[in-house]
């Protein structure tokens, strides 16, 4: 089984081969309405968690709609009364209410007056609230891909206005932003380290990456979309309407009929190209993640690319996946194209139509030319307004497809479900598994009807043959796996009744694979055990012969690591993972492999210190080296998922015809 991408369905996989593309969680590339009205309401449901600055952005947004309301009236007078020198009242046009202080401050005055006061209040408001033309906003360039996009999205603001009052919008929104989308970026990263281990073995780390680093930024971008930017279009439509009909009803009816059909006209020109809008952004974000993937993989593996000769076919394979990237982009354009082509076909006949009526308005003098600029602002107003709830299904689709990638591991199955469970203070007795048995996603049973005692102050060794089900029986002590039945109990406890944090705080497991942090030696150690004091680290250390390449380290125990400790040896990374779990004063100790790359003398000390450390804890190991094996108190041989002997090195040798017997001789052999 391989997880979480949304990878592109059949065009990819005719490019890069079926196999990569089988068996994944979250391959869905369509999305319903009814979800993704539900991520609508959820993202907007964000806006709240910050809601200081929320309501901030919306005070400050509101007090830009009446500068916008005032504007084209500036010019009808300045047209009508200043250049053309005509008195008011020359046609049966009303002003709005909202002119009625500027009317009277210019009432009686000549034009050079006129001129004069409305330079003075246009001066007033350039400098608070700029020119409303272009509004205040900042971004770097960016292409046309998700990943160089999200950069910009992340902390993206704007303000339709511009001035004092502008840029003070604009960091709220630039803070606002920031805030959710750290907030979601947060919450995704922690529930991604809580997966199951069914899923976090194949999880791909340039998925993760993707959806952290390039989707996330959508979730705030979306929850605008469907707060602010409709409130406000429909606000200042609404007003542009009333006003058209208090001063316009009369003169041209035909506008008020234009102005009310514009709204439904954009949605049935938009509507019926949703799905597939929602569906060629799905794809090209998925193409994307796959192709930081690809690199990902690549550039981890490139020793064995190296050593493989194998730069030429990574190479190839990456280059198949960034072009279906760019093939993604040029479909999900293609859509978009298509659909404002319609919908701008269908503004442009009714703008054409507004502009002959009202040349003849004008002709018939039941108009002026002033009536041309408060007409086009009300014309811009509700067009724009008209053309944003028309397509604001189709505005969403993109925004859709990224928030539905967050959300589906925000809403995975996780560990953090049983968070709430029963407190584990200690453990005194034993670890029972009762009829236990695992199947893994694909349908392999990997361990089939386990009962077993692991009572504390004991060693035990598990042995068998490799894909025995060895690890997978150490990983449901922690945890780490759920039993698909049975059960496992820890001193009577059902452990899926337990707190998982709190069982995990007895159980240390050293992973077979070498887990280091790029960080010193020192705070790889206290990554098990914050608390542990010098001396203790210092013991773990030489139990685990890390002191002969530890004396090596420019400085010492405070050296810096290389990612995942590969300036270590293989071995050195081994010993000091051994040192890590030994530094955790934990009851249940369990080691997969833990001698498989140390020399005769380290493993003998380790051995020693392994018995030592069963004095008061249960400590299991997994492992194939007969010395590592022998001295165990019980040994417990699987095989095909199944326990098939168990007891002591003495008993078990003592059976003429037994597997483990077998086992040994043929590694002495």
């Amino acid at each position: 089984m391989t997880i979480a991408t949304n990878e592109p369905t059949s065009v990819l996989k005719e490019v890069l081969g079926k196999n990569q593309f089988d068996d994944r969680v979250d391959t869905q590339s369509d999305i319903k309405t009814n979800e993704a009205l539900r991520l609508i309401g959820r993202c907007a449901k964000l806006l709240t968690e910050a809601k200081w600055l929320f309501s901030l952005k919306f005070l400050l947004q509101l007090g830009l709609v009446f500068p916008a309301l005032l504007l084209p009236w500036m010019a009808k007078i300045l047209i009508d009364n200043v250049i053309l020198q005509r008195p008011f009242g020359e046609t049966s046009v009303a002003y709005p209410p909202f002119m009625n202080p500027i009317l009277s401050l210019i009432d009686g005055l000549d034009p050079m007056g006129i001129m004069l006061v409305l330079t003075i209040i246009y001066a007033i408001m350039l400098f608070t609230i700029g020119s409303r033309m272009g509004g205040t906003g900042a971004g770097l360039l960016q292409g046309q891909d998700a990943a160089t996009q999200a950069e910009n999205t992340v902390s993206a603001g704007y303000s339709a206005g511009g001035g004092i009052w502008g840029i003070a919008e604009f960091m709220v929104h630039v803070r606002l932003t920031q805030s959710i989308a750290n907030r979601v970026r947060t919450r995704l990263f922690h529930r991604l380290t809580l997966l199951p281990m069914t899923v976090l073995d194949d999880q791909r780390i340039g998925d993760s990456v993707f959806r952290v680093l390039y989707d996330v930024p959508e979730v705030p971008d979306l929850a605008y979309r469907v707060t602010f930017t409709p409130f406000f279009m429909g606000l200042g439509a609404l007003i542009s309407l009333y006003i058209l009909q208090y001063s316009y009803g009369a003169v041209a009816p035909e506008l008020i009929w234009i102005a009310w059909f514009a709204v439904p006209a954009a949605f049935v020109t938009t509507f019926p190209f949703s799905g597939a809008l929602r569906r060629t952004n799905q794809n090209k974000r998925a193409a994307g993640s796959a192709a930081t993937n690809a690199m990902e993989e690549s550039i981890t593996q490139v020793g064995a690319v190296q050593s493989l000769g194998a730069s030429t076919q990574v190479s190839s394979r990456f280059a198949s996946f960034s072009d279906q990237t760019f093939l993604r982009e040029r479909y999900a354009i293609a859509v978009i194209i298509f659909v404002a082509s319609i919908a701008g076909g269908v503004f442009a006949a009714a703008a054409i139509y507004v502009t002959i009526l009202v040349s003849d308005q004008i002709i018939e003098n039941t108009m002026t030319p002033g009536d041309f600029a408060v007409l086009l602002g009300i014309y811009y107003q509700i067009s724009s307004a008209a053309g944003y709830y028309g397509a604001i299904w189709i505005k969403l689709q993109e925004t859709l497809a990224a928030v539905r990638r967050v959300f589906f591991f925000l809403d995975y199955r996780s560990e953090e479900n049983r968070s709430e469970g029963q407190q584990l203070d200690n453990i005194q007795e034993s670890v029972v598994l009762e009829d236990v048995s695992f199947d893994y996603p694909d349908g392999k049973r990997a361990l089939d009807r386990i009962n077993v005692e692991l009572p504390i102050n004991k060693l035990v060794a598990i042995v068998g043959p490799t894909g025995a089900g060895k690890t997978t029986l150490a990983y449901l002590i922690p945890s780490l796996l759920t039993p698909t039945s049975g059960r496992i109990l820890i001193d009577g406890v059902d452990i899926r009744e337990l707190n998982v944090d709190s069982l995990r705080r007895h159980v240390t497991y050293v992973f077979q694979e070498h887990v280091l942090l790029s960080d010193t030696v020192r705070e790889n150690l206290l990554l098990a055990n914050p608390d542990a004091t010098e001396s203790k680290l210092r013991e773990a250390l030489e139990t685990a012969g890390c002191n002969e390449f530890l004396d090596k380290l420019p400085d010492g125990i405070d050296t810096v690591l290389g990612r995942s400790g590969d300036t270590l040896s293989v071995g050195q990374q081994q010993r000091l993972s051994i040192a890590r779990g030994l530094v955790r004063d934990a009851k249940i100790l369990i080691l997969d492999e833990p001698t498989a790359a140390l020399d005769p003398q380290t493993e003998q000390r380790l051995v020693g210190a392994l018995e030592n450390a069963a004095k008061d804890r249960l400590v299991i190991v997994i492992a194939h080296r007969l010395s590592t094996i022998r001295h165990a108190d019980r040994i417990i041989f699987l095989e095909d998922g199944r326990i098939v002997e168990s007891g002591s090195e003495a008993e078990l040798m003592a059976r003429p015809d037994g597997r483990y017997r077998t086992f040994v001789e043929l590694q002495q052999t």
